[in-house]
């Protein structure tokens, strides 16, 4: 009698990403493809056969974060020259041969548009002995690349054990941006805007839906930008995308994110306002309040306009919540351009709001075409005065909710340190409201993926905190 196959061992994965919420899915992408390949993921980077960084560009800190990680792996290396290290992403895409200048000892360099050969070029590199380079094509524009290349498409299974939790997924609607923002380098690393086909998001959407994903957010550079056109000649908007994921069963909240101002239609708000599962909560970054440095970052609108899509929006969608980023210290920005973003802040009464330092980017049009004139205790101090406003401004808008019931799509148990004063114990569980307000209220565990009503009695400036209120739970019939 023959001798049964031997099955061969798996492999084990360790991943790490930094960034956006792109690079999040693109990670969960790459994990099921190598799971199609042998690989078990493991958090213990000591006993990994692979270890790959997914990467981030757009601040200096994401970069120098994974040099210091690819420094601190060099003896790993040494010890199992069987290893294999890649650098995936943004940062390959961007720097591609200076990575292996930097880090000999890095088996692969793969920019997002290539991730789909991750496995292929993983073995090609062990196979040959020699470091693999993929990344997508550009083309000199001036003195920057730009990606020229449509991403490779692959379709990759989605993998569960990734996700942060079981019950939220990302989608991604589109890649690219075509806006090419003075500061931004993304355009240089991801390429033009292309929209998936709204069936191809369709189908991918209940396959979410039958893993028990319970929460999709659509994601794209600029998600609202999403426009499909099909060869004779129909158009499938954002708001016609939301249509069809509203009638998904299982899916009981979409999200999207991140917006741009020039592209909030009428449309997509009424359907906001329209869709029950749609959530209340729009992102939508202004980055200034002043006009001379919007164009300079060349975002296309003016805070007036900024003003004029707000009012909208909240006309609209009454009890919608909305957040936003900020850039301080671009170049040229004065005293007085600054106060200008503190007063616009001020007046829009944002949910919350992210706020970063400027940071020249090589490759961004900003770097060869202005001088970063804003000394680094200025920015600073400006990054201060914006982060107190808008924390005295959440608190005010949070204590709002303090005697109301809100519904609570309850995540897990809550990681947060900040406790309700006399809370103690594992039954701290967080949700998130329609508006995305994120609610911590003490409960079983077996809440994690249903809809909870909480009472509101207490609130800081990032957290409502509550407790159950009759009849509280929501359960699918």
């Amino acid at each position: 009698m023959a001798d049964e196959p031997t099955a061969q061992p798996s492999k084990k994965l360790y991943i790490e990403t930094v960034g956006c919420q792109m690079n999040v899915l693109d990670s969960e992408l790459v994990v099921a493809r190598l799971r199609d390949d042998g690989y078990v993921l493991t958090d213990d980077i000591d006993q990994a056969d692979a270890i790959l960084y997914n990467t981030c560009s757009v601040r200096q800190h994401a970069e120098d974060k994974i040099y210091s990680a690819l420094g601190r792996i060099k003896h790993l290396k040494r010890k199992k020259p069987e290893l294999s290290v890649g650098v995936l992403g943004c940062m390959a895409q961007k720097d591609q041969g200076s990575i292996l200048k930097r880090a000999p000892h890095v088996d692969v360099v793969i920019g997002p548009g290539q991730l789909g050969r991750v496995p292929e070029l993983l073995a090609k590199a062990k196979a040959d002995a020699k470091p693999q380079l993929a990344v997508s094509l550009a083309r000199t524009a001036g003195s920057r690349e730009h990606v020229t290349s449509s991403f490779d498409s692959y379709d990759a299974d989605r993998e569960p054990a990734v996700r942060p939790s079981p019950f939220q997924a990302y989608l991604r609607v589109m890649m690219g941006c075509d806006k090419f923002c003075t500061y931004c380098i993304v355009p240089s690393v991801r390429g033009p805007e292309q929209s998936r086909p709204p069936d191809s998001i369709v189908a991918e959407a209940r396959l979410l839906a039958l893993q028990g994903v319970k929460e999709i957010t659509l994601i794209g550079q600029t998600v609202n930008s999403y426009k499909h056109r099909t060869p004779d000649g129909r158009i499938t908007r954002l708001s016609d995308l939301l249509a069809r994921l509203h009638d998904i069963d299982g899916i009981v909240r979409i999200k999207f994110i991140t917006n741009f101002p020039n592209d909030m239609t009428d449309d997509l708000l009424q359907a906001v306002r329209d869709l029950p599962k749609v959530s209340r909560y729009i992102h939508v970054p202004a980055q200034s309040g002043c006009d001379a440095v919007l164009k300079r970052m060349k975002r296309m609108y003016t805070a007036a306009s900024y003003d004029e899509m707000l009012a909208r929006l909240r006309e609209t969608i009454p009890g919608s919540s909305v957040s936003s980023d900020f850039i301080v210290g671009f170049c040229g920005e004065t005293d007085e351009s600054f106060e200008k973003t503190a007063r616009l802040l001020e007046r829009s009464r944002f949910k919350n709001s992210f706020i970063f330092k400027y940071s020249p980017r090589t490759g961004t049009k900003a770097d060869g075409l202005f001088a970063d004139d804003v000394p680094e205790d200025v920015k600073r101090r400006r990054n201060h005065i914006l982060l107190d406003l808008q924390t005295a401004i959440s608190l005010e808008d949070n204590r709002a909710f303090i005697g109301r019931e809100v519904d609570v799509l309850v995540e897990g148990p809550s990681k947060s340190t900040t406790r309700k004063e006399g809370w103690d114990g594992p039954d701290q569980m967080t949700g998130r409201t329609a508006c995305d307000r994120i609610v911590v209220f003490p409960g079983p565990e077996s809440l994690t993926g249903e809809t909870a009503r909480v009472r509101i009695d207490q609130a800081s400036a990032v957290t409502l905190f509550g407790g159950l209120a009759d009849g509280a739970v929501e359960r699918p019939a």
